[in-house]
């Protein structure tokens, strides 16, 4: 793998980053607690016709979810309107920003 950059990767249960170790196998989970969760998920879905890898969400945590993705839709169209009402180049960066960190948020499945 010499040369090659390795792309910050995010933890497959939560979504959080998980930072890179350099050497070896890349993480796959930002800490121990959230390997356990997967663990634990795994377990439950054995035997069951649920796909191992199926996301499996609590109501709570979809609705958190689909929270997250209206909080970046109702940016994005923010973003637009001040583009369309010429807002200054310093309330657009500032938009784009808070649009930027929402996006990042709503990434995350839990």
């Amino acid at each position: 793998m010499a040369g090659r950059s390795r792309r910050p990767s995010t933890c497959v249960w939560c979504g959080r980053p998980v930072p890179d170790a350099g050497m070896g196998r890349r993480r796959r989970y930002c800490r121990q607690s959230c390997r356990q969760r997967a663990y634990e998920q795994r377990a439950a879905v054995k035997g069951t016709a649920v796909p191992v890898d199926a996301v499996v969400l609590t109501a709570d945590e979809a609705t958190a979810l689909a929270d997250r993705a209206f909080e970046v839709r109702c940016l994005a169209e923010d973003v637009a309107t001040a583009v369309d009402e010429g807002a200054s180049a310093d309330e657009l960066s500032r938009l784009c920003a808070d649009l930027v960190e929402r996006s990042r948020d709503a990434e995350r499945l839990r």
